[in-house]
């Protein structure tokens, strides 16, 4: 299975908001629990429209995974250093495929000077952050009403698990 990353066009907006709302309704199980009003509000958004929007806002850097020409995976980062959008369709989970958007991310958050980056994790991808390198600041609330995980990573030093054990967020580069 070869999977290509590449920076997404409005041309990919009808897959990628495919991917979003599978991604969320069949992952994000343990996070809605099939509450159709928590479901509504954060599928909402979840447009062919909208989500072509986000790929031409120039302080957006959107990324998807491609196989077999069908986008499975997409990723999003703010120059304010906010990853907005890690999502993969369920049958490539546990593939690497999260990992390299992200990974993607990391890179381009470099290229902008953007040395820590953050984002709410659902507790359904709260794992997957802690095991590339993210370290848990603690709860908050989404936009969508859920109680999520805040995560951040100083991109410009190695984290260990005994550096991480405890460690609050810190913005400072020093």
């Amino acid at each position: 299975m070869g999977i290509e990353i590449r920076t997404a066009v409005p041309e990919d907006a009808t897959a990628v908001c495919a991917v979003l709302r599978r991604s969320i309704m069949e992952c994000c199980a343990e996070d809605h629990q099939n509450c159709p009003t928590i479901l509504a509000s954060w599928l909402g958004n979840k447009t062919p429209e909208t989500v072509a929007t986000w790929f031409t806002t120039p302080s957006n850097f959107t990324l998807v995974a491609v196989c077999e020409g069908e986008v499975v995976g997409v990723a999003l980062l703010t120059q304010a250093g906010k990853v907005s959008l890690c999502y993969v369709l369920p049958e490539v989970m546990h593939r690497g495929i999260g990992k390299s958007l992200l990974y993607g991310l990391e890179d381009r958050a470099r290229d902008w000077g953007i040395s820590v980056i953050k984002l709410k994790s659902t507790v359904s991808a709260r794992d997957f952050y802690a095991r590339n390198g993210y370290i848990n600041g603690g709860k908050e609330m989404s936009c969508f009403g859920l109680e999520c995980d805040f995560f951040w990573k100083n991109l410009n030093e190695p984290v260990t698990d005994a550096a991480a054990a405890g460690k609050r967020f810190c913005g400072c580069t020093g």
